[in-house]
Protein backbone atom coordinates (compact mmCIF):
# COMPACT_ATOMS: atom_id res chain seq x y z
CA UNK A 1 0.00 0.00 0.00
CA UNK A 2 1.23 3.62 -0.47
CA UNK A 3 3.05 4.64 2.89
CA UNK A 4 0.88 4.91 5.25
CA UNK A 5 1.70 8.34 6.90
CA UNK A 6 1.53 9.50 3.32
CA UNK A 7 -2.10 8.90 3.60
CA UNK A 8 -2.69 10.44 7.11
CA UNK A 9 -0.80 13.34 5.43
CA UNK A 10 -3.30 14.00 2.64
CA UNK A 11 -6.15 13.50 4.72
CA UNK A 12 -4.82 15.99 7.45
CA UNK A 13 -3.95 18.36 4.17
CA UNK A 14 -7.10 18.09 3.24
CA UNK A 15 -9.76 17.80 6.14
CA UNK A 16 -11.35 21.00 5.49
CA UNK A 17 -11.97 20.17 2.29
CA UNK A 18 -13.12 16.22 2.34
CA UNK A 19 -15.21 16.29 4.75
CA UNK A 20 -15.73 14.04 7.35
CA UNK A 21 -17.63 11.20 5.78
CA UNK A 22 -15.14 11.04 3.26
CA UNK A 23 -12.12 11.03 5.75
CA UNK A 24 -13.91 8.72 8.28
CA UNK A 25 -14.12 6.18 5.22
CA UNK A 26 -10.51 6.61 4.57
CA UNK A 27 -9.59 5.73 8.14
CA UNK A 28 -11.33 2.83 7.82
CA UNK A 29 -10.02 1.46 4.73
CA UNK A 30 -6.63 1.90 6.16
CA UNK A 31 -7.35 -0.03 9.67
CA UNK A 32 -8.73 -2.65 7.85
CA UNK A 33 -6.21 -2.70 5.76
CA UNK A 34 -3.93 -2.99 8.83
CA UNK A 35 -5.60 -5.71 10.18
CA UNK A 36 -3.78 -9.22 9.85
CA UNK A 37 -7.49 -11.07 9.11
CA UNK A 38 -7.91 -8.96 6.43
CA UNK A 39 -7.14 -11.27 2.66
CA UNK A 40 -5.47 -9.99 0.38
CA UNK A 41 -8.25 -9.43 -2.20
CA UNK A 42 -10.04 -7.06 0.28
CA UNK A 43 -6.54 -5.40 0.78
CA UNK A 44 -6.14 -4.75 -2.68
CA UNK A 45 -9.49 -3.15 -3.05
CA UNK A 46 -8.66 -1.26 -0.31
CA UNK A 47 -5.40 -0.43 -1.89
CA UNK A 48 -7.08 0.56 -5.27
CA UNK A 49 -9.18 3.00 -3.59
CA UNK A 50 -6.83 4.60 -1.64
CA UNK A 51 -4.67 4.88 -4.66
CA UNK A 52 -7.67 6.74 -6.66
CA UNK A 53 -8.13 9.17 -3.73
CA UNK A 54 -4.44 9.96 -3.48
CA UNK A 55 -3.80 9.97 -7.82
CA UNK A 56 -3.17 13.51 -9.49
CA UNK A 57 -5.53 12.19 -12.30
CA UNK A 58 -8.76 11.27 -12.12
CA UNK A 59 -12.72 11.40 -13.19
CA UNK A 60 -13.79 14.96 -11.89
CA UNK A 61 -10.67 17.01 -11.09
CA UNK A 62 -10.37 17.50 -6.69
CA UNK A 63 -9.90 21.31 -7.23
CA UNK A 64 -13.84 21.91 -7.53
CA UNK A 65 -14.52 21.67 -3.92
CA UNK A 66 -16.83 19.41 -3.07
CA UNK A 67 -18.12 18.39 -6.47
CA UNK A 68 -13.86 17.41 -6.84
CA UNK A 69 -14.38 14.82 -4.38
CA UNK A 70 -17.59 12.90 -5.51
CA UNK A 71 -16.02 10.57 -7.65
CA UNK A 72 -13.35 9.57 -4.56
CA UNK A 73 -16.36 9.23 -2.24
CA UNK A 74 -18.69 6.76 -5.15
CA UNK A 75 -15.24 4.58 -5.27
CA UNK A 76 -14.60 4.63 -1.87
CA UNK A 77 -17.86 3.80 -0.71
CA UNK A 78 -18.51 0.69 -3.06
CA UNK A 79 -15.20 -0.39 -2.36
CA UNK A 80 -15.96 0.14 2.13
CA UNK A 81 -19.14 -2.04 1.43
CA UNK A 82 -16.93 -4.65 -0.45
CA UNK A 83 -14.90 -5.50 2.73
CA UNK A 84 -17.60 -4.17 4.89
CA UNK A 85 -17.28 -7.57 7.07
CA UNK A 86 -13.91 -6.89 8.08
CA UNK A 87 -14.65 -3.38 9.48
CA UNK A 88 -14.59 -4.39 12.99
CA UNK A 89 -15.10 -3.10 15.86
CA UNK A 90 -11.65 -2.25 16.44
CA UNK A 91 -11.54 -0.97 12.85
CA UNK A 92 -13.96 1.50 14.05
CA UNK A 93 -12.52 2.60 17.32
CA UNK A 94 -9.26 3.04 15.57
CA UNK A 95 -10.58 5.18 12.59
CA UNK A 96 -12.79 7.15 15.32
CA UNK A 97 -9.46 7.87 17.55
CA UNK A 98 -7.79 9.09 13.95
CA UNK A 99 -11.03 11.61 13.27
CA UNK A 100 -10.41 12.87 16.94
CA UNK A 101 -6.96 13.53 16.13
CA UNK A 102 -7.25 15.35 12.94
CA UNK A 103 -10.29 17.14 13.09
CA UNK A 104 -11.31 19.38 16.32
CA UNK A 105 -14.90 19.14 15.91
CA UNK A 106 -16.53 16.22 15.06
CA UNK A 107 -19.79 15.57 13.07
CA UNK A 108 -21.01 12.43 14.44
CA UNK A 109 -24.06 12.29 12.36
CA UNK A 110 -21.43 12.01 9.04
CA UNK A 111 -19.77 8.80 11.20
CA UNK A 112 -22.83 7.11 12.17
CA UNK A 113 -24.22 7.25 8.69
CA UNK A 114 -21.43 5.53 7.74
CA UNK A 115 -21.38 3.05 10.66
CA UNK A 116 -25.28 2.17 9.94
CA UNK A 117 -24.41 0.73 6.26
CA UNK A 118 -22.08 -1.14 7.15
Amino acid sequence: MTNPKSILVYIKSKASTLGQGLAYTVFLMYYAWKNPETPAWAKRIIMGAVAYLLAPIDAIPDLTPFIGFTDDLSILSISLMSIAYYVNDEVKINAKKAMSKYFSKIDVKSITDIDDKL
